[in-house]
């Protein structure tokens, strides 16, 4: 029995020094809504996405940009549709089943952001957002806050209080 116990002991005194190497470290995340667009994957903070939609009625007005796809009805609530796809200068693409729309606020309004498909919605570590190139497109880099990497793709994190900003100013 005494065997047992010293062993038993050995065990016990292996686990405590290997759990002591073992550092915590808290490092801030972020919630990222990623999602795909002109075969190109982005994302957009969790903060600024107050829902997602699955595709729904777009509802088209007339003598409105081009940006601007329609409304949509939530719940009773009129909400416009802004197309990302005409702001980032991709090709728009028909609205597909998979596609869906975010709900988005920020830069002092809230529209409706129709997307091909959403990817994931994670919390991603600070650190694994690395800063936008100095190569990025001109059009895009005073929305592009970063550059990350989700299940081996490139995803380029979008500011949406700047792209509804600029929205608002006419840019978009």
């Amino acid at each position: 029995m005494e065997q047992q116990q010293s062993g038993l002991d050995k065990i016990l005194s292996l686990r405590r020094e290997a759990s002591a190497e073992i550092v915590d470290v808290d490092e801030p995340t972020v919630k990222l809504v990623i999602f795909e667009l002109g075969g190109e994957w982005f994302a957009f903070p969790g903060e600024a996405i107050r829902e997602i939609l699955p595709q729904v009625d777009i509802f088209f007005v007339p003598g409105c940009p081009a940006s601007l796809e329609g409304v949509i009805n939530v719940r009773g609530d009129i909400e416009s549709v802004i197309s990302l796809a005409e702001l980032l200068g991709k090709p728009v693409a028909q609205a597909a089943p998979a596609s869906s729309i975010l709900r988005g606020q920020g830069g002092g309004m809230h529209s409706g952001i129709r997307v091909e498909r959403v990817v994931d919605v994670l919390d991603v570590v600070q650190s694994a957002i690395q800063p936008p190139p100095s190569t990025l497109p001109e059009h895009l880099r005073h929305i592009v806050t970063g550059l990350m990497r989700h299940q081996n793709v490139p995803v380029a994190v979008l500011d949406l209080n700047r792209l509804f900003e600029d929205y608002q100013r006419g840019l978009g």
